[in-house]
């Protein structure tokens, strides 16, 4: 072979070579921040005054807020389930959170079906560099970890919750911080949030020269209610003792937010970066303001799944604008699926949809949509609701009926049509009964039956109590 035969192949190859870099750096970042029990009007972008979110309130000049975003369930593990499959939890079984339980156990033990495929598995098959950092909730045996489940990296704790400053008390030490397989020393902790937030910003100073994805899932503001001198002065203000901590984390998550930003803009990331945040279920009961909606995390009213949700890449996406048609976090997947360009054997399993061909629009809506929600309340019992359109109906498993609204008029659910609309109750409940049937039982079941329960008769004497002198 001659030289001019050999240079034009080795032209060639650099040209084929320059080409695919070009493409990977034109790819976007992706930044998935997830808040633990988050209010819906806990965060200044969503109308809190209390609180101070400014970075978060910051991110959302730059994107689109939601004002209608959804979490796929009421509470922490399915929710996050649903996150990371883009699908309908009970279609698989992960309908309950699992009992922390760190041993090395069968596929049996509880923990995120094996064979789903997550978020991460199909960006580090398109040649994202991945990475998990804070709660992860999604198994504590070994085989169900992150660095097992498509991230590369992984730096957090598995169970549901733990002490902001490490310590696992009387708990298995593998229930503590890991990084990788590896457990952290509690002593080189200082408060988790900032833990948390440090490694997000040292993940982004490694990778900034090549795609990446980074998983950032706070635990904050979930109990234990504890927080820093420094992040506590944000609140002082707040006369509440109780409200004035949990202000303070959420405060903390928010700084940490925006060191995060702060170092995407640096590494000069930021405008090719889509960053979503929102939370994993709406607020919890103590502390957490859902105003204006009904309900708190655990239930299937607004105020358990309606919650702060926002997205920003500034090279695609409107400035500053508020999106006012329903979504939900199963549409994550497929969005970013379309965002990288990043394939998926059995996308059509998702359960949601690509917004990315709605966001660019400012004034577009995303088309009218039917969403289910279902919890268990024990074995072959459970919860639902169905949204169609602006009708939502409520078939609560503790207060034992069904309750009808018209969201359109009635976002908070103070009025039940049920009675005035029997048919439209009908029509609901059987869209229900055919989703239902493409989903599975549980696969294992949690306390969350009992609780609600409890939550509901105490509530029916607190409220008979008040009553009680009444001439």
């Amino acid at each position: 072979m001659t030289r001019p035969i050999y240079l034009a192949i080795a032209i060639g190859i650099s040209l084929v070579h320059l080409s695919s870099l070009c493409i990977a750096a034109e790819r976007p970042n992706i930044v998935l921040i997830v808040a633990d029990d988050l209010g819906y009007s806990d965060v200044g972008f969503n109308g809190c005054k209390e609180i101070p979110t400014p970075n978060l309130d910051a991110l959302a000049a730059t994107g689109v807020v939601f004002q209608c975003g959804y979490a796929s369930h009421p509470y922490c593990s399915p929710s996050r389930a649903g996150l990371l499959t883009g699908r309908y939890q009970q279609r698989f079984g992960h309908e309950c959170n699992p009992e922390p339980d760190a041993r090395s156990m069968s596929d049996s033990a509880p923990g995120l079906p094996l064979s789903e495929t997550t978020l991460a598995d199909a960006l580090n098959n398109a040649g994202y560099v991945t990475g998990a950092i804070g709660k992860w909730h999604l198994g504590d045996a070994q085989q169900y970890w992150p660095n097992r489940r498509g991230f590369d990296e992984w730096f957090g704790f598995s169970a549901g919750g733990l002490s902001y400053w490490g310590d696992v008390g009387k708990k298995p030490a593998a229930l503590g911080v890991h990084r990788g397989d590896d457990p952290v020393d509690p002593k080189t902790l200082t408060y988790l949030t900032d833990d948390f937030s440090n490694e997000a910003v040292a993940f982004v100073q490694r990778h900034q020269a090549e795609p990446f994805f980074l998983y950032l899932a706070y635990n904050a503001p979930h109990a234990p209610d504890q927080a820093t001198k420094h992040h506590l002065a944000k609140t002082e203000h707040i006369e509440y003792g109780g409200r004035a901590v949990y202000g303070a984390m959420v405060a903390g998550m928010d700084e940490g937010i925006g060191r995060v930003m702060a170092k995407l803009k640096e590494v000069g990331v930021d405008e090719n970066t889509l960053v979503i945040f929102y939370s994993d279920n709406g607020g919890r009961r103590e502390h957490a303001v859902n105003f204006p909606y009904r309900g708190h995390k655990g239930m299937l009213f607004e105020g358990g799944i309606r919650v702060p949700f926002l997205m920003a890449w500034p090279q695609q996406f409107p400035k500053g604008t508020t999106n006012t048609s329903p979504i939900t976090a199963l549409d994550i997947f497929p969005t970013v699926l379309a965002a990288t360009g990043a394939n998926m054997d059995d996308a059509k399993k998702l359960d949601g949809i690509n917004l990315i061909p709605r966001l660019q629009k400012p004034k577009s809506r995303v088309e009218t949509r039917t969403f289910f929600w279902r919890y268990a309340m024990g074995e072959n019992e459970f919860g639902y609701a169905v949204r169609e359109g602006d009708m939502k109906l409520v078939q609560s498993g503790y207060k034992g009926r069904s309750l009808l609204f018209n969201l359109a008029r009635d976002p908070w659910e103070r009025d039940d049509l049920a009675d005035e609309q029997p048919q439209t109750v009908a029509r609901l409940s059987k869209l229900i009964k055919t989703w239902d049937e493409k989903n599975v039982p549980p696969k294992w079941i949690d306390p969350h039956g009992t609780n609600v329960r409890s939550e509901e008769a105490s509530r029916r004497k607190t409220v008979e109590a008040a009553s009680r002198g009444e001439r």
